[in-house]
Parts: structure tokens; sequence; C-alpha cells
């Protein structure tokens, strides 16, 4: 609801009703999507950005000059010029507009695009088709914008210094394709060798980190002073979380050493406990004064539950500054430990804070190159929102100022501009909106005019301007106020609502009301305050607030339509002359007075002022106005009217006193009649009534009559005593009611004297039935009961009045029967049941007393009561007693049934309620409907229907879940045992269309969604809420809130419903539409990502002309407008007469339907207009029809019949054609039927494939999610680093996982391990010796005996021993490098070079590229690798795999195909691990696998969440099976295995015939305790395997095996037929490779993508490899192709996806090995150039992926083209990194025992390396011989010679 409390909101600004309807926007609409929009100040010209085309618009956006930008040829990976023949991938691309910025001084606009790497161009602003610069070929040091369109830009044109040289400061985040440049200062113009748009200074850029993740999203760019801001949201990695980031540096630091960054934070005001806005949308600044004000609107997503919010914060400038410079001086001056949780390094990490003077951050205000730098800090600036909202986005801002005061314009994601008005006080208040198109979003980019009268906002593709105020529209000074416009004010004495700036004399006091704190010219006070119709005088008005007036101001007063007259000022008031008596309004029927109106206006321009309602009384109207007292009525009015006695008239009051008159206000003078007695007169009975009278001097002696004009009688009036009267009523009657109130007259001499005589006539009888109602009656009415009459009547009127009434009589009970618990009401009704509430003693029903209720008592009729609760069923009546005497009732009164509630329909509902529950039961209409009562889980559940069945409405229920249903009769609860209701959770929807209807409804919506088979109603709800501008400017008449349901719907199942649009009111621009679902309690909104429903205005049709449509060819044609608005051709439908005209066509504007061939009858026949009874031509759209006029056939007949020309010319054409196709066809069938044979069966092959792929990529997305849950519950089991380099480095070698570096064991004396260790240290220093190193490995490799092993090995154990200077390793690499690539270059082969690893230099390289990308193998391309392994290893272990012969039904591998269709059958098996204490597992498991198989399946289910080396074997494990009573031990062999000669079958789950459901059990047992027979077979079995004489075999025998029974001759037919098998089956691999691919291709994908994720070594070692081609003037690209292929993909990625367990802690199988193998293969052959010619004979495993290799060889060269185009990293920047990586893992490495291993090479070529070490120069001069030969004497603890 929170979007229909946000359209509430809207709606609840103060809104009149004004004459004038919106003014139609000026708009201007592009072909394509809108970008940005930029104002020039000096011209006004609009500048507007789209997708592939300029704008420039006058200011009321009319198009002056457009430019094309796009589409050309261009790809994301390509760097331009774009050449064809070089980026293959380039294809027509759009050019998203990126940034658009003016440079006024120089008459210039910037603008960039997406195209070609995001490179920029200027244009004029005169004319931005003349182009000032373009350049596509600079390379990288041009791109200046994001190319990914989703990834915003955001610029700044400045100056280093007033009147420097023109800048271009940028922003953005770094896309995919992107340089990695986020904030860039770079030039316009050309200067000192640099083209325009190139960076100011090599350093005046910030990259992102190659190792960062961290990705930016710019808002904004600003500039105050000195500085430069950028506005940015950042999406943390680690921690995941977005922050917004506030970024400051000076224009003049081209060293970036100023770039400081801080958080900004916009809290809830009005949620203490909301997290803060997490992202920041849009970005303003206003300079209000002196210090400038950043405005940031923010949003949050909604996650959580509370839905998605925005508001706006603002952030004065002055406060920014204060806390940056505070935060960098803290950093500077700081505790380093301290700094360390607050400050980092932006774009890279760590930064080192602290050890600096204090004031230092004042000395160098825009930072030096000896303090931190860039900064970042996490104590940035928060705000309370002072706005915030609830359902809806705010996406745009723009602030200005008017007058001082401060005003927002803020654009929605639903199309409108909010107006906003902030106080001084820092309170805001939204005073307005404005739509700007419905359900559109409004771009950032809203934008103020160069006079800043108007505001242009930008929707998907239309720009729209809109004033910022409509002061003029409001036409009165009322209206005026209450629109609250900042920007206006009432201009007194233009009489019109205007801003100040308008209103001429807006400076003089009172003249310019500002509509906001001061109110309207009001008329306060007037003296006289009325006056006489009959008087003439002058009337003084007192006006404030009163205009200060000149002489030349003159003042006309109006009374109503008198003519005016002037006015004149006296002491500060406005005097008038009050109008002549002809001139004033006749005085109203029943009113004494007239009101005039005064009105005041200024002579100058008869501009009105302001009015005042003016009251003219008349003394002769007031006479009448009260019922015989005229009097009293003249004298006590507010006027001054007195009453002349004689005269008998009321007059205006003289001045003086004046005898014979009554004066004013003196009505106790006057002459009446008062105080009757008595004051009640009994029907049809003669009374006698006296009366007094006072002032009757001027009656006395004429008679006086008394009467009532009422009931029509006059009686003469006696006088018994002075001032006492009397008189006789007679017998009057009045049956209609009980009293009846009289006012008697009183007449002297036929004139009325004021009478006060006020009686009332009553009547015994009415409502008094029964004897208790009369003795009830008031005893001033003197009612007794007559017995003798049996009714009620007057005591004077009967002769045997009775005091005692007769014994009462009950006459009916409610209800007749409740529950054994009592607890009810009884309601008894009948006559005579007391007088009073005392009366009642005693209530019994069924012999149980009933509790009496005197509050709900009504005398004589009814008795309340509440019964107890009774012991046992009871039956019988009612007995009251009313002092002492007995009433009884008829024995039907029961009390006997216990309501027994059986079962409930239906079972479930939705958490929202709503539910109408249907209760089935005996007995539940026991009580009455008030006694009962439901609830769930003390909800109520509402009754509303009670009877035999029961009907309740649930209620909301805070979580879902099943409930128990609990029923109360009388507040005692029934047994319910078992009956339940289930919450579930609500339905959800997710999707709906077609997205809008036309206003006149019935367009089928289909919704689809969850959960819809819960709700039992459902409804399509539209609120319909007025627009406040439409609320002031609608003509006739304001409009007012609908809500509009609609109950056709159509439910399909539980995830479609389809519903029909409901109609709404017209003019739908002028409502703010909410659609909503209701289903049951539970209502939805009808939005999605797509949109909101909408409505639109229904279509208009032109009538046909005169009514008629001669219909002489095939279609009718129908125009109109907006006709494919909301409706498709599929739904419209169209009529001519009762039959449908087939729809054809259906555009914006036209129709086109064919008719039927004869013309049908009207559908609506006309009885006496035969010339109209032509069929209509209706149209239905939806709900609505047209009828557009009425549709004439041509009947004109041919001269020739159609019955002869068809034989005579079809006949002979039928002919000959018939002959010619018959020949044809002979000819064709033959070969159409093979044709077809061939295609059924291809189609067949192909489809049977294509079914299989789908079902196994089903399956295995199903597996694949749950190993994905898996991997997020134990995380991707990558190695730690020191395993990974074991494995990578030394598994390999000939121990395997037995090497010494693996096991880090060192076989050294204790006595002697000091010493060793110490000279072990010593020799790591001399390997440090570059010199000595380099001969080190040129002595090795120059013997023979040194081995390609040797060489692996060797590289391998110097790689750990330099681990902790990798910065040296990487530059001993280097030096061998250039050397090896010396040798290669000059025996002119430089293509083998890297083909193999037999140097040294070969194998460090593999060492270094490992060490290098292991955290992007654990961050990046690990989870693709990991899953593909498993993908893999599900697919091969969900079929048969051979255990003997090591192949798998399904694979990749040919050679471990599975050559036989085995049959199998899947199990589920039920796995418990003994001693382990946890719930029974389910396994998947095969029926064909062995012992050991299923062993293995059940370790990898039950172990799945630990790593792998913490698994225990299958064969330290024992499978038991206990079908019954007995227990059974599974084996691989044993004494039951199945024998056939020499040959022993591996034994089964089948052969055991373990089924389906089956339970094992698990258990860790040693082979010393295994079962008997076990022990027996097993052994000797596995040994057994080796031999020839005792053979086993799985699920097939080997081929080259065959019975020696059969020939020879059989043997080879048996072969042949083998082989061809085998073959059939080849389509498995098709299948394997088809479900696999997705996770092929992600691997590949994720190995092969340029951008941010390649790591630094890549990029460095690929441009050694370029630097060095170009050295060596290599211009060969193959070459080059050839290095990079061999440096990276062949030497590290195959070597890894081989081998996965060299990264994660898995055990791969053999089979699985097969098909990594395969999908290696294919990864070598993409990284190759050369094209591999398929044919028939090619391996299965190349044709496999023979479709593919061609897209993989474009990613590879895509990836090397990508990484040449990548920013270079530096040497600097590379030895960072290789330090990082020493710091974080040199110590957990063995690098001990690594110098020990490399010192044996040592001690072996000993005299060799000595030699060398004493030839060489370099070596001589420091000692190295020497240094060695000391370092042999400690290691081998032996005296040296020297």
């Amino acid at each position: 609801m929170a979007l229909q409390l946000w359209a509430l909101a809207l709606l609840g600004l103060a809104g009149t009703s004004a004459t004038l309807r919106p003014r139609k926007l000026d708009s201007f609409r592009s072909e394509t999507e809108l970008n940005h929009l930029v104002v020039d100040e000096a011209s006004g010209m609009v500048y507007v950005g789209a997708v592939n085309m300029l704008y420039q618009l006058s200011a009321d956006l009319q198009l002056e000059q457009r430019a094309a930008t796009g589409p050309a040829l261009d790809n994301k990976k390509c760097t331009p010029p774009i050449e064809v023949s070089q980026c293959h991938e380039a294809v027509l691309t759009d050019n998203v507009n990126q940034l658009l910025l003016l440079d006024p001084p120089r008459s210039r606009l910037v603008e960039c695009g997406s195209l070609f790497k995001g490179i920029c161009a200027l244009r004029a602003l005169g004319n931005i088709s003349t182009r000032l610069f373009y350049e596509d070929g600079s390379g990288e040091k041009s791109f200046v914008a994001s190319n990914d369109e989703s990834v915003a830009t955001v610029g700044l044109v400045g100056a280093a210094d007033p009147g420097g040289e023109r800048l271009l400061f940028v922003g953005k985040g770094n896309g995919p394709h992107d340089n990695g440049v986020i904030v860039s200062t770079r030039l316009l113009d050309r200067t000192e060798g640099r083209e325009a748009f190139e960076a100011y200074t090599d350093h005046a850029t910030y990259k992102a980190g190659y190792m960062s993740s961290n990705t930016q999203q710019f808002v904004a760019a600003f500039e105050d002073g000195l500085y430069v801001f950028f506005v940015f949201n950042q999406q943390d990695k680690h921690p995941a979380r977005n922050r917004t980031l506030l970024a400051r540096m000076c224009k003049q630091d081209p060293f970036y050493y100023s770039y400081l960054e801080v958080d900004l934070s916009c809290l809830d005001p009005g949620d203490a406990q909301a997290p803060a806005f997490g992202t920041c949308l849009a970005a303003s600044l206003d300079r209000p004064g002196s210090g400038g004000v950043l405005y940031a609107v923010f949003s949050t997503d909604g996650r959580g539950g509370r839905g998605p919010r925005t508001g706006l914060c603002l952030f004065p400038l002055d406060e920014v500054h204060r806390r940056m410079e505070a935060n960098r001086d803290a950093c500077y001056t700081g505790a380093r430990e301290v700094a360390r949780d607050t400050f980092y390094k932006p774009f890279h990490g760590d930064i080192q804070c602290g050890g600096h003077v204090s004031g230092a951050s004042k000395s160098f205000p825009c930072g030096s190159e000896h303090l931190p730098y860039p900064l970042g800090s996490h104590d940035g600036l928060s705000a309370k929102a002072v706005l915030h909202r609830g359902g809806l986005n705010l996406t745009a801002v723009t602030v200005t100022s008017e007058n001082g005061h401060t005003i927002a314009f803020l654009g929605t994601s639903d199309g409108r501009v909010l107006k906003v008005y902030f106080a001084p006080d820092g309170s805001s208040t939204e005073y307005g909106a404005v739509l700007v198109e419905i359900n559109k979003r409004i771009k950032r980019d809203l934008v103020l005019a160069a006079d800043l009268a108007s505001l242009y906002a930008m929707t998907q593709d239309k720009v729209f301007r809109l004033l910022v105020q409509e002061c003029a529209s409001f036409s009165s000074c009322t209206h005026c106020q209450s629109s609250q416009d900042p920007y206006c004010g009432w201009c007194v004495v233009e009489g019109r609502c205007t801003r100040k700036a308008e209103c001429p004399r807006a400076a003089e006091s009172g003249h310019w009301l500002w509509s906001r704190n001061e109110s309207c010219v009001a008329v306060t006070g007037a003296h006289p305050q009325n006056m006489s119709r009959q008087a003439q005088g002058e009337v003084q008005l007192t006006v404030s607030p009163l205009p200060a007036l000149s002489d030349d101001d003159m003042l006309l007063c109006l009374f109503g339509g008198s003519p005016p007259h002037p006015a004149r000022l006296q002491e500060g008031a406005v005097v008038c002359n009050s109008p002549s008596r002809s001139s004033l309004p006749r005085t109203p029927p029943g009113q004494d007075h007239v009101a005039v109106t005064i009105r005041l206006h200024f002579k100058r321009g008869n501009v009105f002022l302001t009015s005042h309602q003016y009251p003219f009384y008349d003394c002769r109207e007031a006479m009448s106005l009260q019922e015989n007292l005229p009097c009293i009525s003249c004298s006590s009015n507010r006027w001054t009217c007195q009453w002349a006695l004689l005269e008998h008239a009321c007059q205006q009051a003289s001045p003086g006193p004046e005898d014979g008159v009554v004066g004013a206000h003196m009505e106790d003078d006057c002459p009446q009649f008062l105080n009757p007695s008595p004051l009640v007169i009994p029907v049809n009975h003669e009374t006698d009534v006296t009366f007094q009278g006072k002032n009757l001097d001027t009656v006395q002696g004429s008679p006086l009559l008394v009467g009532s004009d009422l009931l029509k009688f006059e009686a003469s009036v006696s006088t018994q005593e002075p001032g006492t009267f009397s008189f006789r009523t007679p017998k009057l009657t009045h049956d209609a009611n009980e009293t009846l109130p009289l006012h008697l007259y009183v007449k002297s001499a036929g004139k009325n004297v004021d009478s006060r005589l006020q009686v009332t006539l009553y009547n015994c009888s009415f409502g008094r039935s029964d004897c208790s109602l009369c003795l009830a009656a008031d005893p001033a009415y003197r009612c007794v009961w007559c017995s003798g009459q049996s009714r009620c009547v007057y005591e004077a009127l009967c002769s045997n009045a009775t005091s005692e009434c007769p014994p009462p009589v009950v006459t009916r009970i409610q209800p007749e029967t409740g529950p054994l618990g009592g607890g009810i009401r009884v309601t008894i009704l009948g006559s005579n049941l007391g007088v009073r509430a005392d009366d009642v003693k005693r209530v019994t029903v069924a012999g149980q007393n009933c509790a009496f209720e005197p509050e709900r008592y009504s005398v004589s009729t009814r008795i309340v009561c509440t019964i107890e609760a009774a012991e046992a069923p009871c039956t019988g009546g009612v007995e009251v007693d009313i002092n002492g005497k007995l009433g009884h009732s008829p024995p039907h009164a029961q009390f006997t049934y216990q309501p027994q509630p059986h079962s409930v329909e239906p079972k479930q509902g939705p958490q929202a309620g709503g539910t109408t529950l249907t209760i089935n039961g005996t007995h539940l209409d026991t009580g009455s409907e008030e006694d009962v009562r439901v609830t769930l889980n003390d909800v109520p559940c509402n009754v509303t229907q009670f009877g035999a069945q029961l009907q309740c409405v649930t209620g909301p229920q805070a979580v879902p879940g099943e409930l128990a249903l609990k029923i109360y009769y009388g507040g005692s609860e029934v047994p319910s045992p078992g009956i339940t209701f289930t919450y579930r959770e609500n339905p959800v929807l997710r999707a709906f269309e077609p997205l809008r209807s036309f206003v006149s409804g019935g367009r089928s919506i289909n919704v689809t969604g969850q959960g819809f088979s819960l709700i039992q109603r459902f409804a399509m709800v539209v609120i319909a809420e007025p627009l406040q501008s439409w609320r002031r400017r609608r003509e006739t008449g304001p409009l007012h809130s609908v809500t509009v349901v609609g109950t056709e719907y159509v439910f399909y199942n539980d995830s479609k419903v389809v519903f029909l649009s409901p109609a709404v009111p017209e003019e739908p621009e002028a409502y703010n539409l909410t659609a909503l679902i209701r289903m049951d309690g539970h209502q939805a909104l009808l939005r999605t990502e797509a949109g909101a429903f909408e409505y639109v205005a229904d279509p208009t049709f032109e009538n046909f002309t005169g009514g008629v449509k001669k219909q002489v060819n095939k279609l009718i044609h129908a125009r109109g407008t907006n006709l494919n608005k909301a409706m498709t051709i599929h739904e419209a439908e169209a009529f001519v007469g009762a039959e449908r005209c087939i729809m054809k066509t259906l555009t914006e504007t036209d129709l086109y339907c064919e008719p039927p061939e004869v013309q049908p009858p009207p559908k609506r026949r006309q009885k006496r207009d035969t010339a109209h009874n032509l069929p209509e031509f209706i149209v239905k759209f939806g709900s609505r029809e047209w009828v557009l006029g009425r549709v004439e056939y041509d009947t004109r007949a041919s001269d020739v019949p159609l019955s002869l020309i068809l034989p005579l010319v079809i006949g002979p054409m039928v002919a000959v054609i018939a002959v010619s196709v018959y020949c044809y066809w002979r000819k064709s069938q033959q070969a159409e039927r093979e044709y077809e044979k061939i295609k059924s069966q291809l189609e067949g092959l192909e489809e049977s494939v294509r079914d299989r792929c789908k079902k196994e990529f089903t399956d295995l997305m199903i597996e694949m999610e749950d190993q994905t849950n898996d991997v997020h519950e134990a995380g991707i089991p990558v190695l730690d680093y020191k395993t990974y380099t074991d494995r990578v480095f030394f598994l390999p070698s000939k121990d395997g996982d037995k090497d010494v570096m693996i096991t880090g064991k060192l076989d050294i004396p204790e006595s002697r391990r000091q010493v060793v260790e110490q000279a072990l240290y010593q020799f790591s220093n001399l390997l440090n010796s570059k010199c000595f190193l380099i001969n080190f490995i040129h002595t090795l490799e120059n013997q023979r005996e040194f081995s390609a092993r040797a060489k692996v090995y060797f590289a391998s154990l110097l790689t750990v021993a330099l681990h902790g200077k990798l910065e040296y390793y990487t530059d001993i690499m280097r030096t061998l490098f250039l050397e090896l690539m010396e040798q290669y270059v000059v025996a002119k082969n430089p293509k083998l070079m890297l083909r193999r690893s037999e140097t040294v230099v070969e194998r460090m390289l593999s060492n270094w590229m490992s060490i290098c990308l292991y955290q992007y193998l654990k961050d990046s391309a690990g989870e693709p690798l990991y899953k593909l392994f498993k993908a893999i290893k599900h697919q091969v272990e969900k079929g048969p795999v051979d255990a003997v012969q090591k192949k798998a039904k399904y694979t990749l591998n040919d050679t471990g195909l599975l050559g036989d269709d085995v049959e199998y059958t899947p199990l589920t098996v039920s796995v418990i691990v003994q001693d382990e204490g946890v719930d029974a597992v389910p396994v998947k498991v095969l029926n064909c696998d062995t012992i050991s198989q299923v062993k293995e399946k059940i370790i990898d289910q039950v172990y799945r969440t630990q790593p792998c080396s913490r698994w225990p074997k299958a064969d330290s494990v024992v499978l038991e099976w206990r079908p019954g009573s007995t227990a059974q031990i599974l084996s691989d062999l044993d004494l039951t295995s199945q024998r056939e000669g020499r040959w022993r079958r591996v034994n089964t789950l089948m052969h055991y015939n373990v089924r389906d459901g089956a339970t094992l059990i698990l258990s860790k047992v040693g082979v010393s305790q295994q079962p008997e027979d076990s022990q027996q077979d097993l052994p000797g079995e596995r040994h057994a395997l080796l031999e020839e004489e005792n053979r086993v075999w799985h699920l097939v025998r080997p081929t080259d095996e065959v019975d020696e029974g059969k020939s020879k001759r059989g043997s080879v037919k048996e072969k042949e037929r083998t082989k061809a098998i085998t073959e059939i089956y080849l389509t498995r691999l098709l299948s394997v490779k088809g479900t696999l691919q997705q996770f092929v291709d992600n691997f590949f994908q994720s190995v092969l993508a340029p951008g941010n994720a390649v790591p630094p070594a890549v990029k460095y070692f690929f441009d050694f490899l370029d630097e060095q081609a170009e050295k060596h003037d290599i211009k060969d690209e193959d070459t080059i192709h050839i290095w990079k292929t061999n440096s990276l993909p062949l030497r590290f990625w195959v070597n890894i996806l081989k081998n996965p367990h060299f990264i994660f802690d898995v055990h791969v199988h053999e089979v699985v090995d097969a098909s990594l193998s395969v999908i290696a293969q294919t990864f070598m052959d993409a990284c190759t150039r050369t094209e591999h010619k398929l044919s028939r004979d090619s391996p299965s495993n190349k044709l496999l992926y023979a479709k593919e290799i061609s897209t993989y060889k474009k990613m590879v060269e895509d990836y090397y083209k990508g990484i040449r185009q990548m920013v270079q990293v530096s040497d600097q920047d590379m030895n960072t990194h290789l330090a990082e990586i020493s710091r974080a893992h040199t110590d957990s490495l063995n690098t001990l025992v690594a110098l020990h291993q490399l010192y044996q090479y040592t001690q072996k070529y000993y005299d060799e390396i000595i030699n060398a070490l004493e030839e060489d120069p370099a070596a001589q001069k420091m000692q190295l011989a020497f240094r060695l030969q000391q370092i042999a004497a400690a290691l081998e603890n032996k005296v040296t010679d020297l």
C-alpha cells in the first residue's frame, strides 16, 4: 500500500478549483532514447544527447539542428579506429551519449559517446553539425567515457586558473571493457604535444587497482572555488555493501595529491531503526548565499520488508570542507594504529597515515608528494532527510532560489515533477506536482532554463518544458494564497497572482502578498455593523492589510448592483455611502434582512481589491419570524426595531424615548399570555385550562379568543380575576402519535396578541396495549387500565380502573436452543412483564436459572437474561416471576444440544486472511449468531452466516502455519478436535500482460504468479485519485476519488488468472490510477519491473460519411486515433450486422477487416424504414462498442453470368495443368519418397539427441543447484597456498606425494641441525646474488646428466627458495628469458620457444604463473572450473561405469565410452553412518554399481561438506545391509561372486538384490575386524586381478578376450560386430557434450575474459613478449600468438584443467579425468591458429567440438587483443603485487628444505660450479667461489683447502 500512501500524500496538498485547464506542455520527441540535456545560459539554447543523435533545440523546444553520432561498426573489445580486417567482431553498434557538457567561453560543446571506447568530440555551440575536433586514432590516452551503456560518466568543464587553459574533469565507473580509469583531468585544446582529451599530465588519472573488485557508479560532478567534487556510489565486495562517496580534489593539482573521498549518509528521520538510505540517485548544487549546499536524493531497495524508500538530504559545503580538512589532519598527524580503521587508499587498499608534523594540512592545502595520497575516509558526513517518501523513487533533483526562498524540483520514477519549498527553519513542504508523462521515469538531467522561468525534464524519448510557476492561472487572491507556491503572491494594485518581480509596486507595503505567509486583503470590521433598509448613511470599513495608497490611487465602492461611487479614506479606514432603497434587493421570504456585497475597486483599471457582506434589515418582516409572537419577534431580534402598540406594527427604532412603543431588546414589555395549566390535555375529554397575562393595557375591553390552527378549534376566554384567564377545550382527538405539542394563539379584535401558551395533547391508549405498559406511563398523564374496556384510558373516562395487572404472558423466546455450557442470552417476549425492571424477581429457562440483565429490559414486553450451564440435557419452558405473579411459556425451549463441529472447508488460505470458511457439524445453529465466536490463534474469524452450517471470514496471521480452529458458544469453547486450518504464504504476482487498457475496460489481463489456488475470490481494483493540478483547473466541477472493483475473471491454475480490466473514469491523465489485484484479504500492486499497469483514453473513430459504407472491395476500412494504444489485432473485434468481420490490420489510425462474403442481416432490424435495414458496422474494443454506420454491399450483376464464365475458361485450363502435373508427379514421387525417408530418419536422430540433451541438461541443472547450495554452505574446497604450490610444483615428481618438499622432513642429525640451518641461510644469501645464480643455472644446464625432469624439479626448488623475494625471482627469469629468446631468434626458430619445458627458465615461468594466478583462480576462475568438474562427475556417475575397464556410458572420451547398452535402474538408498549419530542420508546409486562404487558415492554424499582429504577411504569402511533380521556385509568379491570359467564378475547391488529405499549401514572397521567371508576372499581376489588365470569383469568383458571354444573366424566376426556396436553409441558423446556445454562455456569465458579480471602478471608478461617481439623486429602475429599461448593457456590453464586436484581438495576419478582431457585438448586447439581440417577419419574428440572451436578461437584472439589494449602494468606496480604475495605466503613454505635440496645439485656438480665461478670476473670480484666453499664445509662437515 506504499504506492497508495504516496498518492494520497500528493493529493493531500491544498487544492482549489480554477477556470483554466492545464496548459499543454512544450515538448520534443526523439526517435531514440534520450541520455543527457544541457542549457546554454547565454542563448537559452537546449542541447540534447540521445542514442545515435544530438539535437540543438530552441528554448521552446523547436528543432534547430541535429547531428547523427551513430550507429557505426564497433565492438567493445576493439580499439579504434575500427577496421573490419582487424576487428572481425565489429557490428553496427548504437552510440549512447555518455557525456554532454558546455564550454561557453570557447563557444563549443563537449560530447562523448559509448562508441570507440568512449572517445569524445568538440562541436560548435552555434551549429552542432560543425565538428571542431574529433580524433579516433590516438589510442587509449583519448578514451574518456565508459563504453558500457550501463556505466555512468559525469564531467565538468573548467580551468585550473582563472583564464587558464580549459580542462575537462571526468569521473566514470569501470566497465568490463574499459581502460580502468576512474577519475581523470583532460585537456580540451592541443598543447605541448598533447591532443585534446588526453590527460592533463601523466599523473592526472586514477585507475582501479588490479585486484580491486569494487565498482563505481558516478552521479554528479560540480565545482566549488578551488575544488572539483564528484558524487558516486561504490559497491564494495568485501564487505558487501553500497556506499555513497563525495570526492574532492584541487583544480590546480596535476598529480592528484589532493584527492580525498568521504562517505555520505542520508538517514530516515521518521524511523530511527531504519538503515541509512543506500544509493544516491541524483544530486544538485545550490548557492543560496555565501556557501553552497549539496542536495542529494537517496533511495533504498526495500529489502527486509520495509518497502522501497527515498529521501532528500542537504549537505552544506562549508560543513563538507570542515569535515574533509579534519580528516586530512587526522591522517597526517594521527596515530597509525587508530588511522588504520578509518582511512584507506581509494581504488587500491591500505594507506600509511601518521608521522607528519602538525599543520601539514594547512601548509599543503592541495596535498603533496610526501603526504599520504589518494586518501579515503570512513569518517564522513551524515544528514537526516528533509523529505522522505515510501513506495516511489525520486530520480532527479534541481534547486533554485526565488526572492531568497529555496525551491527544489524533484523528478519521480512515475513521470512527475514534485515542487518542494524549504523553509528557513529547515523544514520542507511539498506544494505541488506536475504530471510530465505518466509512468515514465524522469531522467537525472532536470535542468532550469536560462531565464530560470521554466524547467526542462526528460523521459525515455521526450523532452518537456515546464513552467516553474503558474501564478497567472490563479484568478483570485484566495486561489493564489491556497496554492502555497513560493513563486507566487497577490499583486494588489493589478489584481492578479504574479511573481514578485512582475508586480510593479511590490516593494511598497501591502502591494504584493506572498502566498505562503500573508493573507489576502479583507474587511475586518464595519461601522455601523448593519443598517435599516429605510435608512441611508455612511459605512466605515476597516481593511487589512490596507496597501499603501498614493494620491493617484482612487477607490470605488459598489453595493450589490448599485452604480459605483468614490470612497474616501479616513484615519486608515475606507468610507462608503449606503445605496438608495430602490437599488437594494428584496428581502428573501422567511428572513428579516438581506446581505449585500460591498466591493472595493481601484478606479484605475477597475481592479478588485476586496469585498464584504453587509446586512440591510427590514423591521416589517421581523414581526413574523416567530409564530404567534409578533411583538416579541420584533423587539428581540439583533436589529434596532421597536413595536408600536397602538399601530400593532414593527418599525425602525426612534433615536430618543417615545410613548406607546416597546423598545428594541425589551421584549419582556410586550403584551403577552403565558403559564397555561394544566400543561397536558387528554384526548376525548373537555378540559378547563387557565393561564396568565401581563402588559395587557392596550388589549383590555376586547373579547379574547384562544384556538389552534392545527386542530381547527377556537374557544372564548373568560376572565377569573385580573391577570388570570380560562377557557374549556372541546373533545380533541389525535390517534397518530402518543402526544401532540400545541402552540395556542390568542386574538383580540382579530389581531394576534403574543401567546406563549404551549400545551401537550396526549393519548393514553397509543402504544399501551397491556396493563403494565399503561401503568408505566408518565404519572402526569393520569392513565389507568380500565378492565371493563381492556384498554388504557384517561382516568376520568373509566369507572372501574384497576391498579393490579394480570399475570405475565410469555409469547415467544429467542433462541429456542442452547448449549449445555450456557452463557448465551435468551430474549423473552410477551406482555405484562412488569412495569419496571425491579418487578422482575426471577427467571428460569428449562428449569435453569437465567441471570436477568436490567439494562436490556423493555417495559412489559421484553426480558433478556443469560442462562446458566446445565449438567445434563434438559427441555422445558420459560417461567418468569413478576412481583409474585408467574408467567409460563409453552414447553418448546430446548437447551439440550451440544454443538459439534466436524470439518472445515477449505483447509488452507493466504496469510493475509479473507478466506471464507464453511464449518460443518451437528447442532451448529444452537443459540443465535451473536453467541457464536470463531478464532484461529486468537485472531477472530468473523461469522457471516449462522445456521446448520457456519461461515466465517479469516483474519490475517503474522506467520504461516497450521492452526487449530476454535469455536465458542456463549463464551464456552466447544470441543473441535482435529479441525485445523493452514495459513500459506500470500500469493506472489510475478508478471502481467498486456501493460495497459482503455478506460472503458474489458481487456483480458493475464496475471501470472504463484499461489493463486489458495484464493476464493479475485478482483482487479483500480484506485483513482484526482491529481492536484487537475483539481484546481477543472471547469465542470471538482474530481473525486473513485475506487473501481472489477470482479470478472477466469481462474486457470495456481499460476495464472485472467482478469477483465474494469472501466475507470474518463480523462485518465487527470487521475493517479493505481491498479492492484485483490485476492481474498491480500492485495498486490499490478506493478513489476516492466512497469505499472496503466489506463489510456479510449480511441476515437470517424463515422462513415453519410452513415453508409459502400462495400465494393474485399476490406472495410475504419479510421480513428489511438486505435492500437491498448489493443492488438488479436483482441479487437468487428462485426457486420450479426456476423464477424475478420481483423486484418490495426494501426494507430487505421483498422481493416474482411467482411462476410454475403451481406448479413442487421443486428438490430428496423421495422419501418426498410431503406436502413442494412447491417451495422460495429467495432468492439473490450467492453465498448462503436457503431460507425451501415454497410451496403455491391449487388450489381455482370452482363455474362458467372455460371457460364467459370466452366468455359477454367475447364480447359484445369485439364492442361492436370496433365503436366501428373507427368511431373510421376517422376518426382519416387525421389520425394526417398528424400522424405532420409529426412525423417535425420530429424528423428536429431530430435532424439536434442530431447536427450534437454532432459539431461535439466536434470543436471537441478542437481547442480543442490551442488551450488552445498558450495554456498561449505564453500569451494580451494587448497591453501602451500598445498597448492606443493601439488603444482612437486606432485608430478618421481616420489609424488612422498616427496621431501611435500612432507617437509629433513634427514639431519639433531646435533648438526643448527649448523646446517645456519649454512643454508648463507646459501640462501648466495642464491640472492644474481651473478652466482645465473652461473649456477648455466653450469647445471651444460651438464648432460642434468635431465629435463631434473630441470623441472630444480626450477621448482628455486621457486620455493626465492619465494621471499619474488621481485628478484622475476628479474632472474627475465634475464634468462632474454638469453633464451636470443638463442631462438639467432637460430631463426622463434616459434619453437616455450613449446616445451626443456630449460630451467621455462619451468620457472610455469611456476611464476602458478604463483601469480593463485588468487585469481581462487576468486574468479575457480568457481566455474569447480562447477565444470562437479558437472562432469555427476554426469559420469549418473550412468553405469565399468569399474574394471574404467569406461562409462556418459563421457566425452570415445576411448572411455562403454560399448554396450547396459541395463540399470537408479536406486535411492538410506545410509546410516555408525557411531556418528546423524540421521539417515539418502544417496542415489545404480543397481549395477560395484560395492566400492557405492561406497564412494555414499562417502561423497555423507561427507560432501568436508574437504576430500578428510574423507575415509572406500577400503577403510564396511557396508552392511540388513534386509531382515540378519545382516549382510557387502563386498566387491566374495564367495557368492558369479563365476564363468576363469572369469569372476564383481559384485553389484543387483547381485545382492538390494532394492530401492533399502537401508545400508556404513561403519569404519579395520581389516582385522572384517567379516570372515570378506577376509577369506577379498585379499586373494584383489591379488588375483593381476593374474591371467583368474580374471574379473564388471559390466562388459574385454572385446579382445573371447572364449576358447569359438573358432578364429567367429572371433573376427565377433570383434567386428562389437566395433560396430561401439560406434553406434558415439551419439552419447554428443548428448553429454550438449549437457555440459554451458559449464564448458562458463569456464572458457572466465579464463578468456579481458578487462578488470585479467591478473596483472598476465598483462605484464604479455607486454614483455610484445616488447621483445618489437625489439627483435618480429612482425609475424603467429609467432607472438604462439609465445603467449605457450606461456599462459598451455603452460598453466591446461595443467589446472587436467588436474583439478592441484587447486581443489578433490579426488579425480580416471573416468572423469578422461572427459577433462577432451576439454583440455579442445582448449589447446582453440589457442592455436592452425586450422584443423576435419574429415571422416578425424578422432571423435576433435569432431565433438568442431563447431565450437571457431568461437573459442575468437575468444582467445579477443582475449589477447583486449590485454594488449589494457593499461600497462609498470615494473613498480608488478613488484608491489609480487611483494604482497611474498609477504602473505612465504612463511608457510618449506624454504629450508628447498635450500637443502638445491644444495644437493651444488654438491653433485661442485667442481664444475667452482670452475665456472672462478672463470667469471664478476664472480671473482665478489668471491663467490670462496663463499660457496665455506658453505660446503659447514654443510658437509669437512675442512676446506682454503
